[in-house]
């Protein structure tokens, strides 16, 4: 597959990588806003808007299940370019589409062509080596953070200035930059033999069946499901419950990338003193303390303080926990890092989905769906990671 990058190529190969996280917040964050735009545009609620976006994670999830083996078959470029194609031409469709069921077509198409950003873990897996790797990783979940964070304020000036159909524009107009960063800085490659030779059953057959792999990429998943589901359902709570503006609810946000920042500075601090299994259990007894005071403020009357405070702890957590248990799962097989990364963020697109789903529905006491589902999640992971620590000491032996 690609080589490690040369020291002059690698400032440009972190501006790809970051621009497709940047990318990557436009479907599922910059339109946040422009849900209630959206639901009168298309006559429905602003739930069945949310709930949009909760398929679209799982229809990203299932594209994801053949980009990376291919791209360890065919090469990283190849599928980056294709996929980023398919994507805006989603997206163009959710622009001119006039009905609901047209713009859930075409979202879940431009959830296709999106799968081609978890060839961002691959290039990593690619171009850097060693701690290069986790820092990276670290680097980008604390930069998707503050993108995530600043946003809805994106989204709302954009929906200010050209409605709901800007996030589209911008996602079409970011997405060309890809296209041309790609075919200017990436080389084409075909894969390695053994990589060409193997069927995608196979393929996914090899990195399944080792349980830490597994194991580590579920960590990874669950942590991410208490930010998603936050995420999808917070215009819910801060612009219908709370009665927010849709500016007011993107300033309230903006406390969300302090955590982001928080959480990437320690994640930081810890990778270089820390093992990996205590950076996660840290991580994850973070997210079951915000559960806990979820619950606790619950009792007091719901404000945008009582359910922010709470998230940013879960956001802290999420931050340190997930970038060093990607790479520990990432490293089981480096030489199949485009399998790897489609396994990985299949799991975690399917998990985020399904439980953000799951959530939606509890739409009589969001908050207390929200606090239970963080414990809940919290003590399946610090499991996980037990069962995974005795792995590697069997592995050790």
């Amino acid at each position: 597959m690609d080589h490690a990058a040369k020291p002059a190529q690698k400032t440009p190969a972190i501006i790809l990588l970051m621009t497709m996280t940047l990318l990557g917040v436009f479907p599922l964050d910059v339109i946040l806003p422009s849900f209630p735009a959206l639901a009168e545009r298309f006559q429905t609620s602003s739930a069945d808007i949310a709930l949009s976006v909760s398929l679209f994670a799982i229809g990203l999830s299932f594209s994801l299940l053949v980009v990376g083996p291919l791209s360890d078959s065919l090469g990283r470029k190849k599928l980056l370019l294709a996929g980023m194609s398919v994507a805006i031409a989603g997206a163009a469709g959710c622009i001119m589409a006039s009905e609901y069921p047209w713009f859930l077509f075409f979202r879940v198409i431009q959830a296709i062509g999106c799968g081609c950003f978890v060839l961002s873990q691959a290039l990593v897996q690619d171009l850097f080596v060693g701690k290069e790797q986790e820092r990276l990783r670290i680097a980008l979940v604390t930069a998707s953070g503050i993108f995530i964070s600043f946003s809805p304020l994106l989204g709302t000036w954009l929906q200010e200035q050209l409605g709901w159909q800007g996030s589209f524009e911008v996602f079409i107009a970011i997405g060309l930059l890809v296209i041309l960063k790609a075919c200017l800085l990436l080389e084409n490659t075909s894969g390695t033999a053994s990589s060409r030779h193997r069927n995608i059953l196979a393929a996914y057959w090899l990195v399944c069946s080792e349980p830490r792999f597994v194991g580590y990429w579920l960590i990874s998943a669950l942590a991410f499901a208490c930010h998603f589901s936050f995420i999808v359902i917070s215009p819910i709570i801060f612009m219908e419950q709370l009665q927010l503006s849709p500016y007011q609810y993107a300033l309230a946000l903006l406390m969300y990338g302090a955590a982001y920042v928080l959480g990437g500075f320690a994640a930081g601090v810890m990778n270089r003193h820390m093992q990996a299994s205590t950076q996660i259990i840290t991580g994850l007894l973070l997210i079951a303390l915000s559960g806990l005071l979820m619950l606790f403020l619950l009792q007091s009357s719901m404000s945008a303080i009582t359910v922010l405070l709470p998230m940013i702890v879960c956001t802290a957590g999420t931050t340190i926990t997930r970038p060093v248990a990607t790479s520990r799962a990432m490293g089981l097989f480096p030489q199949n890092a485009g399998t790897s990364a489609s396994a990985g963020n299949m799991i975690i697109f399917t998990c985020g989905g399904l439980i953000s789903a799951f959530i939606n529905l509890s739409a009589s006491n969001l908050i207390m769906a929200l606090g239970l589902c963080f414990l809940v999640l919290s003590a399946s992971a610090l499991t996980l990671n037990s069962l995974v620590n005795r792995h590697n000491q069997r592995a050790c032996a």
